[in-house]
C-alpha cells in the first residue's frame, strides 16, 4: 500500500510539470520492463560539440532482470529532442509506458 502511494506520488511529480525535468520513457530488450527516468537539465546535460544545443547521456536498469541501457539523446538549445539512440532497450512514448505500467499492475488471473 505504501509503495503505491509513492509511486502515485513520484508520477504526480511528473504530470505537475516540472520545468527542469527531461523524462525518458524506455523498455527492456531483455524483459519488456517499462522504464521512466527523470533527467534534469540544470545537472544531466553536457553542451553538444556545436555548442547549439546539449547531449544527454543516461545509463539506465529496470527493476525486473536488472540490464544496464544506455540512452543517447540530443537536444536543441530549447532542450527538444533531435536525435536519440538507446543500446539494450527502445524508447517509449508516454502513453505506451503509462499502458505497459497499467497492464503489469493490474492482478494476473
Amino acid at each position: 500500500m505504501i509503495w503505491r502511494r509513492i509511486r502515485e506520488l513520484w508520477r504526480g511529480g511528473e504530470a505537475a510539470g516540472d520545468p527542469d525535468a527531461i523524462w525518458l520513457y524506455v523498455q527492456c530488450a531483455r524483459c519488456g520492463a517499462p522504464v521512466a527516468v527523470r533527467a534534469d537539465r540544470r545537472y544531466d546535460l553536457n553542451p553538444d560539440e556545436s555548442g547549439t544545443g546539449y547531449i544527454l547521456v543516461k545509463e539506465i536498469m529496470d527493476d525486473r532482470c536488472f540490464q544496464l541501457m544506455r540512452a543517447e539523446v540530443r537536444l536543441d538549445s530549447g532542450y527538444r529532442v533531435v536525435e536519440r539512440a538507446i543500446e539494450g532497450g527502445r524508447f517509449l512514448s508516454a502513453e505506451e509506458y503509462q499502458r505497459l505500467r497499467s497492464a503489469a499492475e493490474r492482478p494476473q488471473p
